[in-house]
């Protein structure tokens, strides 16, 4: 097993890491930080929870800091784009953990804060800029922050970005970034559109790979509950009343749904807090410092959360709606089972969910456990047999019944049937 220092770690980050309890690094890492070191573009593709924030931040810092001079006013040295204000905070939160005690300058650029007090803290330059794109592409365009000449940038859940409509403001910024510079690109998946991303920003880079895409942790422990849409309340709130002591994140597809659930997980007797882009960013925070604290043992959350927070004391995440996204799937889960312990991941699929299901199993490329309930091609065959078992009095569509429900149309089909018999032409163009 390579350490740190063997992949040319410089001796001052060491002992931030020792002094963190970081002693090995993960395979991401090994196989990022010496091509990084050395200066190259890197395109990584790796799940959150595989320690990919320090594949990055690590290179990045040890360049840095061998960088002095004054810093230019409104300049940037080095860029770091993330997806959601959580992740970006996060990586903020990281990063100066590693550097307490140095010259350097990190700040952090989000939205739903006030925009004045930033341009404010920007203006002296920054040697390291975590921001959102929304919120960075708004300081551009009020003359606030330069990137002439920064020499480091990392985009980190770059499929995540693709997916909320940030290509056109990375777009925008890659116009904006001098040609020499390095690179990083991280994400999860990479769908069709990170081509284009990827050949934007990055100069011959070299492949990096922790795990294939789709690839759930081994120490989730995955199942599925088919259930009906109306009895899926029920079933959540007596499964969470198992472990209520400990951690669990329960999934929303929409923001509305999210908060109709916090109300039904609260009412049910369990402590619970929630996040979603209706939030403002100080709601959010407090929410997350409530749930990582362990005020709160249940999160309630839309996909905003489900991509690069890391809390790693979450047991249980909940699908309580299947996302639209399959490979959301993967994200979602990835929050249990951190820092090598295990979790657990369970799914309830009603059968309005069924083309979610089947692809979310194409992605992950095998079938979720079932845990209770009929399995969703059963759950077809009720359906139809529901039909089938209906009063055929009841269908107007019944020809065997259709006689009694209209004179005129019993007047029709008798004519009709006379006309035939005698060879009447009138019937075909009454067709």
């Amino acid at each position: 097993m390579n350490s740190f220092e063997d992949l040319g770690v410089p001796q001052n980050l060491l002992n931030k890491l020792s002094a963190q309890g970081i002693d090995e690094p993960t395979p991401i890492q090994c196989k990022a930080i010496p091509k990084a070191l050395d200066g190259r573009d890197i395109l990584g593709l790796a799940q959150t929870g595989t320690g990919k924030t320090a594949a990055f931040v690590l290179p990045l810092l040890a360049q840095v800091l061998k960088i002095g001079g004054k810093r230019e006013e409104k300049s940037v040295q080095s860029l770091i784009l993330a997806p959601t204000r959580e992740l970006a905070k996060q990586i903020d939160t990281t990063i100066k953990a590693f550097v307490e005690g140095s010259h350097l300058r990190v700040r952090l650029v989000v939205g739903g804060v006030s925009i004045s007090g930033q341009v404010k803290r920007l203006s002296k330059g920054s040697d390291i800029l975590v921001a959102t794109p929304g919120r960075l592409i708004d300081l551009l365009e009020r003359n606030a922050v330069r990137l002439d000449d920064t020499k480091f940038l990392v985009l980190d859940e770059a499929d995540q970005m693709l997916d909320l409509g940030f290509i056109h403001s990375l777009r925008k910024i890659a116009d904006l970034l001098p040609e020499n510079r390095q690179t990083m690109l991280f994400s999860a998946t990479m769908p069709k559109k990170m081509g284009e991303l990827a050949s934007s920003y990055l100069r011959d880079p070299i492949r990096v790979e922790a795990a294939p895409s789709g690839k759930v942790a081994d120490k989730i422990t995955q199942s599925i509950h088919f259930v009906s849409k109306q009895d899926k309340n029920k079933l959540l709130t007596d499964l969470l009343a198992r472990h209520k002591d400990e951690l669990a994140i329960v999934f929303s597809r929409t923001k509305h749904g999210a908060e109709k659930l916090l109300k039904t997980i609260v009412n049910s007797g369990c402590s619970a807090v929630s996040i979603h882009g209706n939030k403002s960013q100080a709601q959010r925070e407090r929410a997350l410092d409530a749930f990582r604290s362990g005020k709160n043992k249940v999160l309630v959350a839309t996909d905003v959360a489900a991509r690069g927070l890391d809390i790693p004391l979450v047991k249980h995440v909940y699908n309580f709606d299947l996302p639209n996204v399959a490979e959301n799937y993967v994200h979602r889960i990835g929050r249990t089972a951190r820092a090598g312990s295990d979790g657990c991941a369970i799914a309830f699929c009603s059968s309005e969910e069924i083309s979610e299901l089947k692809a979310i199993q194409k992605v992950l490329g095998a079938s979720i456990p079932v845990a209770s309930g009929k399995p969703w091609v059963d759950f077809d065959a009720e359906m139809r047999a529901s039909k089938k078992s209906k009063p055929r009095s009841k269908n107007r569509w019944n020809r065997k019944k259709f006689g009694s429900s209209s004179k005129k149309k019993v007047s029709t089909h008798t004519t009709a049937k006379k006309n035939r018999r005698r060879g009447s032409q009138k019937i075909t163009l009454a067709a």
